[in-house]
């Protein structure tokens, strides 16, 4: 079930992320060919669509990894495609993203791999880095693992401690790419619980981006699907799970009508 929002009321704050008109092409191929999305402040947004929508090219502009062709990534206020290289990397420590499986380094303990963004963009001292270490993975629900290394943990835990190092630096906005990959419906479960709970907590800004519609309608406000790199329909879990949308339904439904598969 979804989880109350505490978004912004969007007629007295502006959009935590505004995305205008973004197109972005490799050669000859179009990626994304006019994207129009705000995310609103406190809001958990998720975004579905199959392999090759564009979804990840779309989050690699919203951290300024990639600048678009057209149109503008607006956040926080402040323009990714106009604003200088130093205040667009200032304004990525803003950001806390967790990537497939966790993405962890397999040689480093629990401990270090929280610890690393830590070390390496605060002054904080060796006691204070562990207190907030010890910090996050009580907000992860997985206390005292500090000593384990990556492959003692099962999949759902290699998640959490991915969540533990985007927390670390306390960001404004957490991104989860494929949070729920290859694990089964308890751990999935689990994902979303986290998910939830660190929200509510640290009062931050989630966008997601999944396959797995048990944890986009467990987890979103709003709901939107890619396809082919354009949003198809944006709406809240309810409204978008009732979707009259000849593709949304198919891919609700896990079978594409045959005359929408080869649709340009």
């Amino acid at each position: 079930m979804m989880m109350t929002s505490t978004a912004q009321d969007p007629t007295t704050a502006p959009p935590m992320i505004s995305v205008i008109g973004l197109h972005k092409s490799f050669g000859d191929k179009k990626v994304l060919r006019g994207i129009e999305i705000d995310v609103l402040r406190g809001e958990s947004f998720v975004i579905v669509g199959g392999s090759g929508a564009g979804k990840s090219v779309f989050i690699k502009h919203l951290i300024g990894l990639l600048q678009p062709d057209d149109g503008h990534v607006v956040v926080d206020g402040v323009d990714l495609t106009l604003a200088p290289a130093e205040a667009v990397l200032g304004l990525r420590r803003q950001f806390g993203m967790s990537f497939q499986e966790g993405a962890l380094f397999d040689s480093m303990t629990v401990f270090d791999n929280i610890a690393f963004p830590l070390r390496r963009h605060t002054e904080k001292n060796p006691a204070e880095v562990a207190a907030r270490v010890a910090e996050c993975l009580e907000l992860v629900r997985l206390p005292g693992i500090e000593d384990k290394l990556p492959s003692e943990l099962s999949g759902g835990m290699r998640r959490r401690v991915g969540f533990a190092r985007a927390i670390a630096l306390e960001p404004k906005i957490l991104l989860f790419d494929e949070p729920t990959t290859g694990l089964d419906p308890i751990n999935t479960a689990a994902i979303g619980r986290v998910i939830n709970q660190l929200r509510a907590e640290l009062d931050v800004t989630v966008v997601t981006i999944t396959h797995d519609m048990s944890l986009a309608y467990r987890i979103a406000d709003r709901i939107a699907i890619m396809r082919r790199g354009q949003i198809l329909q944006v709406d809240v879990p309810e409204a978008f799970a009732e979707s009259r949308n000849r593709f949304v339904r198919g891919f609700l439904e896990g079978e594409l009508p045959e005359e929408l598969e080869d649709e340009p």
